[in-house]
């Protein structure tokens, strides 16, 4: 079974997970818990820092018939701190606990890149940019309280990402080798898990802000077999990552 078709079914599965929760509690009585308004939207935009993770690990083979070093990648090195945005909802269940969905989009550009040495001649790649996709679902805890306009939370995820495909250039000036794009990565659907700390402010009746910083760590990427026979065949077999991300939004209930 491809990777493809087995992470359709788990987001198949994980969605219709979600629905039955929320659907059960919608069915409760808010008044008995004493919910008002339990339906919430929101969007969060902010910054995602790479901690951990190697978008290419060393090696030594050979490429044309020339001696090849690669030295280690990470994403920080690569990508630097990258673009985060969040839009989903939720539904409290009581006062503190909440079941939540969430779409998240990562995008990060990608830097000129010494690879290592090729012959004579220092290696450089430039990768593509790094674009995902993806659903989270998870459950939140608030701080007890709920006429507070302050209030502390934090909440567990799980999910998909869908990773665009990543190839990158390579280029070794001194031997005249330019243009030679390697498929490094094919696209990947990449199993998600997350936890965030935050704070909640209720500004009006109906609208809060919020700011959180928590971890996510996303599978590795589907690598390509292209460095066959080349000895370089495990550099791109390490990718998973973790990542700090720090967001800012906005929140409706109703």
């Amino acid at each position: 079974m491809s990777l493809q078709v087995l992470s359709g079914r788990v987001l198949r599965a994980m969605l219709a997970s979600t629905l039955m929760v929320v659907a059960q509690s919608a069915f409760a009585q808010d008044t008995a818990a004493g919910v008002d308004r339990p339906w919430s939207v929101e969007f969060g935009i902010g910054w995602d820092n790479s901690i951990s993770g190697n978008i290419n690990s060393s090696g030594i083979g050979r490429i044309n018939n020339q001696n090849v070093v690669i030295l280690k990648n990470t994403y920080e090195d690569v990508y630097g701190t990258g673009l985060h945005l969040r839009f989903g909802g939720g539904y409290l269940i009581d006062e503190i606990s909440e079941v939540r969905a969430t779409f998240t989009f990562q995008s990060l550009d990608a830097d000129l890149t010494p690879m290592g040495d090729i012959g004579a001649s220092r290696l450089y790649g430039q990768y593509q940019d790094y674009q995902s996709f993806g659903l989270d679902v998870g459950f939140r805890l608030y701080a007890k309280g709920q006429d507070s306009d302050v209030r502390p939370y934090v909440e567990a995820t799980a999910g998909l990402a869908f990773v665009d495909e990543t190839d990158v250039e390579l280029v070794a000036p001194s031997i005249n080798l330019a243009g030679n794009a390697t498929d490094f990565y094919d696209r990947t659907s990449a199993f998600t898990l997350g936890g965030n700390a935050g704070v909640l402010w209720q500004v009006k009746d109906r609208v809060g802000l919020f700011g959180q910083v928590g971890v996510r760590w996303v599978s590795g990427m589907s690598e390509v077999d292209g460095l066959q026979g080349t000895g370089l065949e495990t550099i791109n077999d390490k990718s998973a990552r973790w990542t700090l991300p720090f967001l800012v939004g906005v929140r409706t209930r109703f």
